[in-house]
């Protein structure tokens, strides 16, 4: 084989050097692989357009880009040890293929280009999965408020009995959380729907090339003008997505949180068929919440992606570095846990059962200690007088709860406001 490194020279490369500079680098590049096919496909149609390439040498090239593209979607596509990453071997292919219109391919564009455009694509693609994932859950959320809206539950603050909450408000209360979540996650797809292809090494090219054909060709929304701020993305477009993978994973940790609390013999207000939880070892009694305690473990780490990001690229200046490798480390995995995290909360919250009579047990009845205080106060005595009472009668144990409360104020138990959510919701997609 040759042409196996795009910058080759033809002095080898001493061996433990090749390993340290590669790493894992060819099995994250399959997954950007399809991305540098769709790039080199626009690149080379743009190579035509200015002469660059005969119309012939470009059909030659797509044809035999979709080639290797099929191969891509058919599992059939490998990065083997002899290639430093996904664009020497796609170059490789199409040179043994083609001959000297393969080697064309990389005319007026530079490796860092390559991989520049194909994560733009990858993690617009990646947004776009995420946004849909996220609004399934929502919706299932949603769906649940609806359907246990008149059950009550306790309500905490210091994980302390506070007031009457319900089913309906916890449910909506995580679903209109996630469009917070998705508003980042718009901010993270408008940052990646910019053309960077072009900017070359960092500094443009002296061929004509025509930056605003690729971008319509690959369906950006604008380009990244300066070729500098171009290559300036690489790692920033990264860490604008880990904001948006983040906020979503704190909402998903929370409400694992919540689970794994409420699913406990002392709370009792959830459970799941026995097929959605595990068993211990020696205790036949136990059914676990593993699926919500992985979820939560797992969004946990979510949240220190953005760090990671911050940490690799805080002191880089301008210009490619080879540290910018490794944000591909940290975004693919934490892409595929994200979706995961989200496709089992939705798997298992769908089975949920919820219990409708947990207020019934006494302990329970102080929860309804602001709602008979407010009573009095409509009856006309002054707050501070009537919380003192109240305070007095509990203390002595005379408190005799008001437990047909009604709240109607907007986002309120008894005015959930769930349309007006889902609204808000729909206008961010």
């Amino acid at each position: 084989m040759n042409n196996m490194r795009l910058w080759e020279k033809g002095i080898q490369t001493e061996q433990k050097i090749d390993q340290f500079t590669v790493g894992n680098d060819r099995e994250l590049d399959l997954v950007i692989a399809k991305y540098d096919v769709q790039a080199s496909i626009a690149h080379a149609k743009m190579l035509g357009k200015i002469g660059v390439l005969t119309n012939e040498e470009v059909q030659q090239l797509v044809d035999g880009l979709d080639a290797i593209a099929d191969d891509i979607d058919k599992g059939r596509f490998i990065i083997e040890d002899d290639f430093e990453d996904v664009h020497s071997k796609i170059e490789y292919e199409l040179t043994k293929t083609l001959g000297d219109a393969g080697k064309k391919i990389h005319t007026a564009r530079s490796r860092n280009d390559q991989v520049l455009v194909a994560m733009h694509l990858y993690l617009k693609e990646e947004l776009s999965e995420i946004k849909a994932r996220t609004k399934q859950l929502f919706d299932l959320l949603l769906e649940l408020a609806e359907k246990h809206k008149d059950v009550l539950l306790p309500g905490y603050t210091h994980l302390q009995v506070a007031m009457p909450s319900s089913f309906g408000l916890w449910f909506s209360a995580y679903a209109e959380s996630l469009i917070d979540d998705l508003y980042f996650i718009n901010a993270a797809h408008k940052v990646a729907d910019q053309n960077p292809l072009g900017s070359a090494a960092g500094y443009g090219s002296s061929f004509p090339i025509d930056r605003s054909f690729t971008t319509k060709e690959l369906e950006f929304d604008t380009l990244k003008y300066n070729v500098v701020a171009a290559q300036m993305s690489r790692g920033k477009v990264e860490k604008s997505m880990a904001f948006g993978l983040a906020s979503i994973a704190a909402t998903l940790s929370k409400l694992a949180m919540d689970v794994c609390l409420y699913m406990s013999q002392n709370f009792n207000f959830v459970s799941f068929p026995e097929e959605l939880t595990t068993g211990s070892s020696i205790m036949p009694h136990k059914k676990n919440p593993d699926v919500f305690e992985l979820i939560r473990g797992k969004c946990n780490k979510l949240q220190a992606v953005p760090n990671q990001l911050t940490m690799m690229t805080v002191n880089l200046p301008s210009g490619y570095h080879r540290d910018l490798q490794l944000v591909k480390e940290v975004i693919v995995p934490a892409i595929q846990d994200l979706k995961a995290c989200l496709e089992m909360a939705h798997f298992a919250l769908k089975d949920i059962q919820v219990n409708e009579t947990i207020l019934e047990d006494p302990k329970y009845d102080h929860l309804f200690s602001v709602d008979t205080l407010n009573e009095l106060v409509v009856q006309g005595m002054p707050f501070r007088e009537a919380y003192q009472q109240m305070a007095k009668q509990i203390d002595e144990g005379n408190f005799q709860p008001k437990k047909d409360i009604g709240h109607t104020h907007k986002g309120s138990l008894g005015n959930l406001c769930l349309e007006d959510i889902r609204s808000k919701l729909l206008k961010i997609f």
